[in-house]
């Protein structure tokens, strides 16, 4: 498979290993000195861009991509406000795109199991969440994209909770969202279940960025050949499948 990387920095990097351990090219670099690289025959022959920047560059290299006739995988976070935008886009004019707050297999399989945690929780009120969420000192928003995806998934399966906040709050319908930045960590979640008498905490530990690299890369598998707007979830999914198949 012929890859383009929109973005070059430690994700591009990332990226581009595990792309080339699993057999493909990459066919155009595209980073912030070369942007209308994007368009580019090279870019063109591409049968699916990854990409990787900022909240500010996302939007704009997703729209781009898809002019391109290229389908894009974005795991680029803060800028969700503008995701409808982009799907419409994409429905609009033919594309292909898949969007997700995190490709990392284990944070998704992660994110499966907040859900039916919650779900579990509903009839015992006098359990209430929070989350707190840690990453380098290098990322920009807060909290983060996988933080607020979680917390969705919390409010999707527990109608006791309706929003959620980033200030300390005694209001029980609100779901506390503290966030740290330090060092060089890639990222750690933890969902906690507080009451009176005991609490329940699951955490998603990443240990370096290749979790989430290698997940983008297989979910451009995935997506190559497809058209429309696609999610993590349709991907996932189709793995579960396939392994259950196979038993």
């Amino acid at each position: 498979m012929k890859i383009a990387l929109i973005g070059y920095g430690k994700m591009g990097h990332a990226i581009e290993r595990h792309a080339l351990e699993r057999g493909h090219e990459i066919v155009c670099r595209v980073d912030a000195d070369n942007i209308d690289d994007i368009g580019s025959e090279a870019f063109r022959s591409a049968d699916v861009a990854i990409e990787f920047t900022m909240p500010s560059a996302a939007f704009d290299n997703c729209l781009r991509a898809m002019d391109a006739g290229v389908p894009i995988v974005s795991g680029t976070t803060g800028w969700s406000d503008s995701l409808g935008k982009v799907r419409e886009a994409c429905e609009r004019g033919g594309g292909t795109l898949m969007w997700s707050s995190n490709f990392s297999i284990g944070v998704n399989l992660f994110m499966s199991l907040n859900r039916y945690l919650t779900r579990l929780m509903k009839p015992f009120p006098q359990y209430r969440p929070s989350m707190h969420e840690v990453h380098h000192i290098h990322k920009l928003d807060h909290p983060s994209g996988t933080a607020i995806t979680l917390a969705q998934g919390i409010i999707a399966d527990d109608p006791a909770i309706t929003d959620w906040t980033e200030e300390p709050s005694d209001n029980p319908s609100q779901l506390v969202i503290s966030h740290e930045r330090r060092g060089e960590v890639p990222g750690i979640h933890s969902i906690t279940w507080n009451s009176a008498v005991d609490s329940i905490t699951i955490t998603h530990d990443a240990k370096s960025r290749d979790g989430f690299a290698l997940g983008a890369v297989m979910a451009g598998e995935w997506l190559a050949g497809k058209k429309g707007f696609h999610t993590i979830d349709e991907f996932i999914n189709d793995l579960i499948s396939i392994a259950e198949n196979e038993r």
